[in-house]
């Protein structure tokens, strides 16, 4: 297992640097946070144009032929930067389930609309309880002749509200045992009966409930097979799961930046406040727990690229590095002191960004669960 970057991806996290920084300002950033959709169409389709939305997908279908690690670099890029915007749920959820499970047709039909940016694509699994697992999915798909009526109700679906599709994740069946009855369908977020209400959350990162009212799905939009769904979800939760990571790793190595270029400018007392043993400290942990947050994360998304059992590693990089980039995001805002607090500082955008991305995908306590019973507890 060698962690280290190759050529390529060092040339990726380069230019990726490069160009968010001068194309997605923080004032953009807060910009797109008060908007209601999220998105910059102008930013969308250059990030598409530089290939990074057909980064991890096979060039058959339009993308780049990338590999789960170039994505984690990328990933990792855009939180140091707080990119906002629907890659992720179209990448991440979306693009890699139609890419595990999806028919060739509706590969060609949608990853490549994906990869070249012309579609906006996101998953719905979660609902009431915001759980991810298996016996909380109660939204019903009925077969009724050759079509599928779905109804019920999504939680904290990301994006809903500009996605062209849903992937959505139904039960179509009842069973002893929940995760044996559940499939994902391909929904037309325009189809009657989608209602789809924007949240408010301290992320600002756009969550939705989406209603299913009696809506009608055609058959052929069964992703996968029928009541063989929920190995899918597992697979795509994990890959989200680590891609999550990477994104607070990013967002954790800029506040950690942040904090130390303003310790050796900061002069208090006479002297920069770097020079006292309290922010020394500070700055000393804070850069342990954003390399280790680093390590644990690449380790996991090798595994999981190299299709190893990777249940233990993605848990143990999402419990650590869920409560490590909240660490170093308070200790941050405590060496840029009051000005850190206001809301015309960069640091509130990456505190808010710590506290979502801690409960995305399951919390440390849930991942923490996972690790305990990998280990036979």
């Amino acid at each position: 297992m060698d962690l280290g970057l190759n050529e390529e991806q060092e040339m990726l996290k380069k230019s990726a640097r490069e160009f968010l920084s001068k194309e997605c300002p923080k004032k953009l950033v807060r910009e797109l946070d008060e908007s209601d959709s999220g998105l910059s169409r102008e930013l969308w389709k250059k990030m598409a144009e530089l290939g990074w939305i057909g980064l991890p997908f096979p060039e058959k279908y339009g993308g780049n032929g990338g590999t789960l690690l170039d994505l984690i670099v990328l990933l990792d890029e855009m939180g140091y930067n707080i990119v906002p915007g629907p890659f992720f749920s179209t990448v991440v959820l979306a693009g890699f389930t139609l890419l595990q499970a999806g028919s060739e047709e509706q590969k060609q039909t949608y990853l490549t609309k994906i990869c070249s940016g012309d579609m906006i694509m996101t998953f719905a699994i979660t609902e009431l309880d915001g759980t991810y697992l298996p016996e909380s999915i109660e939204t019903m798909a009925e077969a009724k002749g050759e079509q599928y009526i779905l109804k019920g109700t999504k939680l904290f679906v990301p994006d809903a509200n500009i996605a062209d599709f849903l992937l959505v994740a139904a039960r179509t069946g009842k069973s002893t045992n929940p995760a044996d009855a559940i499939s994902i369908f391909l929904v037309d977020a325009k189809s009657a009966g989608v209602k789809v209400t924007l949240l408010k959350t301290l992320g600002r990162d756009k969550l939705c409930e989406v209603v299913f009212e009696n809506v009608k799905i055609p058959s052929k939009n069964l992703v996968g097979k029928l009541n063989g769904g929920w190995p899918v979800i597992r697979s795509i939760l994990r890959k989200a799961t680590v891609a999550k990571c990477a994104e607070m790793v990013g967002g954790a190595q800029a506040s950690l930046d942040m904090a130390v270029s303003y310790a050796k400018e900061r002069v208090q007392f006479g002297r920069p406040i770097g020079s006292f043993q309290a922010i020394q400290h500070y700055c000393a942990n804070m850069v342990t727990d954003v390399d280790g947050s680093r390590f644990i994360t690449y380790k996991a998304a090798w595994t999981e690229s190299e299709g190893l059992p990777a249940d233990m590693e993605v848990s143990m990089a999402k419990a650590w590095t869920s409560e490590a980039y909240k660490r170093v995001a308070v200790l941050a805002h405590q060496i840029f002191g009051a000005i850190g607090f206001t809301m015309d500082h960069d640091m509130h955008l990456y505190f808010r960004r710590a506290k979502a991305g801690e409960l995305a995908y399951g919390d440390a306590d849930f991942h923490r669960e996972i690790v305990a019973a990998q280990l036979g507890l």
